[in-house]
């Protein structure tokens, strides 16, 4: 059943069935192989579509405007985990010192003032110190942190990359089905919108929380890595892993379920392309003959799973327990409860969002993060069933947000209670599996760690 301790065990050995994983070496492998040609296919990709790659990109971070200053100081703040202090102050003071003299002979070759190059350079200069010059546990943490951090850079590279794919995948947009389906949850982004149209202080906290989610997710994430060095060991799981693993599978959705948003559709932001301009004043009729419509080639069709909610879903789990199951610091789960709240509103109160996107997005953040969680445990029964079971419940709303949508819309509380309904079993065998009562914490075995 899911809901035993999964550590529970019978005549003192496991009783449930483990299935057989690659080892970690051979994954590392096959990533290390991967990430490269993965690179060079989207760069192909798009030079054929006239539009920047990653290749491009990461080249203008090394000579001309990076593309993002959050971003690059973001991942050299995680890759300051795996050093000492001594070096981590060498290696921030080289990254603030470089930015300042990009950004200065920029400046003075008549270009605008940008930061962000710095932090790219350093984290290089880094990895060719620590393969060059540093041996044993030394050199290992600090590639160990260095690759999060370039992963970081790199997968917001991709992640541009593909939301013109969208664009280049989707010509017709589903949002005609999708609105339907959403009645089935109250509308909650033409809710939301009147609310931050009339409260322009909450808006602005909610726009600067949804831009830097990353932000939040990097103090998570500095504080779980925050003893690598000193306790000589990495945690075998912690939120980073999560992110990039969603940022990889999620997008996937949206080349299957393009979807572009209430104020691109309903909204004045579509322009000649809108349906109406509905949001967030007025909820749009019911529509009995529901079809694709064709859309712009500049908005990504990105809205269906919500990713925004998957990862503030994620740092809000993150930020509950600490890896031996201990309580995190209040601190700590008071700012995951409330990034994950503030950004919950504000991809609805944005209009970015229909509330389907937000409940696809959560269900996509647990089905992961239970493939991830305490890979030492192994792919016993419990986690083989969460995992199948969130995929499951992920392509029913999926289905039936397409083709149930009119059903749902003429008949909103009993869909709606059926489908919260389904989520909130889900969340809860989630909970009871990967998050037990003090009490079962306290029976377990501690939960071992990676050296």
């Amino acid at each position: 059943m899911l809901l035993d301790d999964p550590r529970s065990s019978f005549g003192g050995a496991p009783h449930r069935r483990r299935y057989a994983v690659p080892s970690r070496r051979a994954l590392r492998s096959i990533g290390f192989a991967a990430v490269p040609l993965f690179l060079i296919t989207l760069q192909i990709v798009a030079s054929r579509n006239n539009f920047e790659g990653p290749l491009e990109t990461l080249w203008h971070d090394y000579t001309g405007v990076p593309k993002s200053f959050s971003t690059a100081w973001a991942a050299l703040l995680l890759t300051l985990v795996g050093l000492t202090w001594r070096y981590r102050a060498l290696v921030f003071g080289a990254a603030v010192l470089l930015d300042a003299v990009y950004a200065g002979v920029r400046v003075l070759l008549g270009g605008r003032f940008v930061l962000g190059n710095g932090p790219v350079v350093a984290i290089t200069g880094l990895v060719l110190l620590a393969w060059l010059g540093w041996e044993g546990k030394k050199r290992a943490d600090a590639l160990h942190a260095a690759a999060l951090g370039a992963l970081l850079i790199l997968a917001t590279m991709v992640g541009d990359v593909w939301l013109r794919i969208t664009v280049l995948a989707g010509p017709s947009v589903q949002d005609r089905y999708v609105v339907l389906a959403d009645h089935a949850f109250g509308e909650p982004s033409w809710i939301m919108g009147r609310v931050l149209a009339a409260a322009p202080a909450l808006a602005s906290v909610l726009h600067w929380v949804y831009l830097e989610l990353p932000f939040g997710a990097g103090l998570v994430a500095i504080w779980q890595l925050r003893n690598v060095v000193t306790s000589d060991r990495w945690p075998s799981h912690y939120i980073v892993r999560t992110f990039l693993v969603l940022g990889l599978v999620g997008p996937i959705c949206y080349v299957l379920f393009p979807v572009v948003g209430p104020i691109f559709a309903y909204g004045s932001f579509g322009h000649q392309f809108s349906l109406g301009d509905y949001w967030p004043h007025t909820v749009p009729p019911l529509d009995h003959n529901p079809g694709s419509m064709p859309f712009d080639n500049i908005t990504p069709r990105n809205c269906m799973p919500s990713m925004h909610t998957a990862w503030a879903t994620s740092v809000f789990l993150h930020s509950r327990r600490a890896a031996d199951g201990s309580l995190a610091p209040r601190w700590l789960r008071w700012l995951g409860a409330f990034w994950l709240a503030a950004t919950l509103g504000a991809t609805l109160g944005f209009g970015y969002h229909y509330g389907t996107d937000l409940v696809a997005g959560f269900v996509l953040c647990l089905a992961l993060e239970s493939a991830l969680r305490e890979p030492e445990r192994g792919w016993d029964r419990t986690r083989a069933g969460l995992v199948a079971g969130g995929a499951a419940l992920l392509a029913v709303l999926l289905l039936s947000y397409r083709y149930g949508a009119e059903w749902m819309a003429a008949h909103p509380l009993p869909a709606g209670l059926m489908a919260i309904g389904a989520v909130a079993m889900y969340a809860r065998m989630f909970w009871a599996t990967w998050f037990p009562a003090p009490a079962l914490i306290g029976r377990a075995d501690p939960v071992p760690v990676r050296s």
